[in-house]
């Protein structure tokens, strides 16, 4: 069967600084994982094309498909606030884009498909546990409605990597709204390369916000976007762990699953990076983060928003002041959904935040305990029993002034607190399990 990929490259007709254009780099014995059926069929791609011989070995990238422009990205970055003039796709290469079945334009990128000039001495590869981690978490993030990028295809490649031991290799094929990060903007900013910076907020403009009518218009959604985005990550408990501005996505998509995970016991300063030593990602403080990332963006755009530079310095400096105020507009509207609530009400900051207190001071399960609000189970998930009841009384007179009927708060709820999340000891149990060949778990 052959293999058809509609492709249409518009990052690969930028200037040749802005990526390094590169093939993957062929495996030993590619084999399939898991295919998104439902996904190839919204970008317009046969699954089961994509399942065949020649589809598998595209997707490990012992093939490049016709219509193909295969590349790898530059950019520069803060990591854990450590500044990298030059990162760039050191494991990955953009095959190219297709246009979807609702006329978006998306991306399709090999992660793991080998070296490229910007691996820094790495070997370019994925083992299978971070691509199961990422299938399935951006997926979840999918069916949670929040904007992610996601997983087309995973397969194996017949080879061991090394890590902290031997593991079996892996491919994942990505799918995003585009790859371009605030970092993308940061690596021309410090070349003081103003042309390129000046066609890559064009790119952007063109692909991400059509309606923009200036740099400084292009900041504010882009500022707005991240706000909301963090906003929904708070509103299940997600922490990201690497939240550095090459992760930080212009169109305000989760991007780079690494080491992530879904809160199990609440509290405000948990962390998820064994590396995150001071706790600079920790989960209460990803707003804050959100802020200082926005802020690394305005400075990389500056002499795109005015030529006079005091100027440009105050109209950015005005702009990413709003974050907060966004961020805690999109905040409320989160949480007082996952209490039911329907209308703005004086007072409903407190009472999200008593109830996070109370979690926090109990060590209580964040999905189980906002879930157990619809079925009278939350108080089950908490220690100060007497605080809570205080609390609830609270929250059901504040019920009571909503102005909606009591079936219509629980439906609320139950759409708005998720049931299952993708625990992170039931993602180990999968990886492990895949270590030895069993994708059981996995599907």
């Amino acid at each position: 069967m052959t293999l058809h990929i509609p492709f249409d490259n518009s990052y690969a007709r930028l200037p040749d600084r802005f990526f390094t254009r590169q093939t993957p780099t062929p495996v030993a014995q590619p084999g399939l994982i898991a295919i998104n059926v439902p996904l190839a069929r919204e970008l317009g791609i046969d699954p089961d094309a994509l399942a065949s011989p020649d589809g598998i070995a595209a997707l490990a990238g012992n093939s490049v498909p016709d219509g193909a422009d295969p590349l790898a990205q530059v950019y520069a970055g803060h990591q854990f606030g450590g500044w990298s003039p030059q990162l760039g796709d050191g494991r990955a290469v953009l095959l190219g884009e297709v246009i979807d079945s609702k006329g978006i334009r998306r991306d399709l990128q090999l992660k793991g498909s080998g070296p490229t000039p910007y691996s820094r001495r790495g070997d370019g590869r994925a083992w299978v546990g971070p691509v199961i981690r990422e299938y399935l978490v951006g997926e979840a993030m999918h069916a949670l409605g929040i904007p992610t990028t996601r997983a087309l295809a995973a397969v194996t490649t017949g080879e061991d990597i090394y890590r902290e031991g031997r593991m079996p290799g892996a491919v994942l094929t990505r799918v995003a709204s585009s790859h371009i990060r605030v970092g993308s903007f940061q690596y021309f900013a410090a070349r003081k390369d103003i042309e390129a910076l000046r066609v890559l907020t064009d790119h952007v403009i063109a692909r991400h916000n059509p309606d923009a009518a200036s740099p400084l218009d292009l900041l504010d959604k882009v500022i707005s976007r991240q706000a909301r985005l963090i906003a929904h990550w708070m509103g299940v408990g997600f922490i990201h762990g690497v939240m550095n501005t090459d992760n930080s996505h212009v169109a305000g998509d989760t991007i780079d699953y690494g080491p992530c995970a879904f809160m199990d016991a609440y509290h405000p300063e948990t962390v998820y990076s064994s590396i995150d030593q001071h706790g600079r990602y920790a989960y209460g403080r990803q707003p804050e983060i959100g802020v200082w990332n926005m802020a690394q963006f305005a400075t990389a755009i500056l002499p795109l928003i005015d030529p006079d530079m005091d100027r440009a310095v105050e109209l950015a400096t005005e702009s990413v002041h709003r974050f907060p105020d966004i961020y805690q507009d999109a905040n409320l509207e989160v949480f007082r959904a996952k209490l039911g609530l329907t209308s703005a009400q004086e007072g409903d900051g407190d009472l999200i935040n008593g109830l996070m207190h109370v979690m926090a001071s109990s060590g209580a399960d964040f999905t189980n305990c906002f879930r157990g609000l619809a079925d009278g189970t939350a108080r089950d998930w908490v220690v100060d029993l007497a605080t809570f009841d205080t609390w609830a009384e609270g929250w059901q007179a504040r019920r009571a002034r909503d102005g909606s009927t009591a079936e219509d708060q629980e439906a609320l709820m139950r759409a708005s607190n998720p049931a299952v999340i993708p625990r992170n000891h039931q993602i180990e149990a999968a990886i492990q399990a895949s270590i030895t060949g069993d994708y059981t778990l996995f599907f």
